[in-house]
């Protein structure tokens, strides 16, 4: 059974939707005509999209600083610009070092140690992974963590998501494997989803070579990282390859033709930040090679037709998130497949909250919580 927690009040998400996004419907035919006209309207300059507290939710205080330090760097929407200008612009991770360095307190967290692995996608092409060693780690082979970075398949590296992989290899006790996958629009789907999956392979059948325990592998990503991680859940059981024993998914991207209840939070906080609808949109055109991918299940897994069979996920949530309400409704679709699901909400908080542990405490407690999964699906 599903255990869903909210951490605060509830809300509402039964306003009635007054409009669909290019990306909405589940039509991909319909979507594919309005591909290119909405490409060159971004490139020619769109309306600015910015709101630090949409649809009348109040903003945990905490994070209403990391915020503030958003909107301080002045930085232009990332849908008016072109991706090699967005991979430049500050990040929720640039915020929060900024509030850190006010603050006087260290920039990151302390780990044992961090190395580097290569592996070889399914083309050949070389790769490379961060790992992750925690600190007071013993000389057992430890679990570990495949963990695909956030940035909307476009943008972000592993820099920008260290904050994470250090928070969870401390909390978790295992290693983590932070995947460098290639991005779009070099390298559109499934180019990405491919390297997700290579990697995981990869490191299940060497995770000796990296101090990790083989028969103790689980996946784990934010947005666009945590659709990865599900997406090489759904590729392992039908390949037959060997599977990972936790999926950990972030707010994940569950569709990229989202319709009815999958819709609602993205009407909701359509101009919230650090994420909003119309990045949502940028994202997916830079990323899909044409509309008809957002139709298959390795793009939008929410579509698959059969979910069963899928190791156990915990799904953490922002309410502040325009991909709310899909996780939601892929954590319902994962359950009734019979999937073992934990599903938690966060209240006042926003996409990009969960490797904020330094400066907010509900993304300490979202990691602890993922933490206590993993661990339990890893038997420690």
């Amino acid at each position: 059974m599903t255990r869903s927690t909210t951490h605060a009040a509830n809300i509402d998400l039964s306003h009635s939707l007054s409009r669909r996004l290019v990306l909405g419907g589940g039509a991909a035919l319909a979507a594919g005509a309005a591909f290119t006209s909405q490409r060159r309207a971004f490139a020619q300059g769109a309306t600015p999209i910015a709101s630090p507290a949409p649809g009348g939710v109040p903003v945990d205080p905490q994070m209403q600083e990391v915020l503030d330090a958003l909107a301080a760097f002045e930085a232009p929407a990332l849908n008016n610009v072109t991706p090699q200008v967005g991979r430049n612009l500050p990040s929720f991770a640039n915020a929060v070092q900024a509030v850190l360095t006010e603050r006087g307190e260290p920039s990151q967290e302390e780990v044992g140690a961090i190395s580097h692995a290569l592996f070889p996608a399914l083309d050949g092409t070389e790769l490379v992974a961060r790992i992750y060693r925690p600190l007071d780690a013993g000389d057992e082979l430890l679990p570990v963590l495949v963990y695909f970075h956030g940035g909307g398949f476009v943008i972000a590296n592993l820099d920008t998501y260290d904050a994470s992989c250090r928070a969870l290899a401390n909390a978790t006790g295992c290693l983590v494997a932070s995947v460098a996958y290639r991005q779009a629009p070099e390298n559109p789907f499934p180019t990405a989803a491919d390297d997700a999956y290579a990697a995981t392979q990869y490191f299940i059948g060497a995770a000796g070579a990296i101090g990790g325990d083989p028969e103790r592998v689980a996946v784990g990503g934010e947005s666009a990282g945590g659709n990865l991680a599900t997406v090489v859940a759904l590729r392992s059981r039908i390949e037959g390859t060997p599977m990972p024993v936790h999926q950990l998914l972030v707010y994940p991207v569950a569709t990229f033709a989202p319709e009815g209840e999958s819709l609602e939070s993205i009407e909701q906080f359509a101009t919230a930040a650090p994420l909003s609808a119309a990045a949502l949109e940028w994202f997916g055109m830079y990323y899909l090679p044409d509309m008809s991918a957002a139709m298959d299940p390795y793009a939008s897994p929410l579509l698959a037709e059969d979910l069963s069979g899928l190791p156990p996920a915990t799904v953490i949530q922002a309410q502040i998130d325009p991909l709310q309400s899909q996780g939601t409704v892929y954590a319902e679709a994962l359950e009734a497949a019979g999937v073992p699901v934990t599903r938690s909400l966060y209240e006042g908080v926003t996409h990009e909250f969960f490797g904020m542990g330094q400066v907010v405490d509900k993304a300490a407690e979202a990691v602890e919580e993922a933490a206590a999964a993993l661990r339990s699906s890893f038997g420690m």
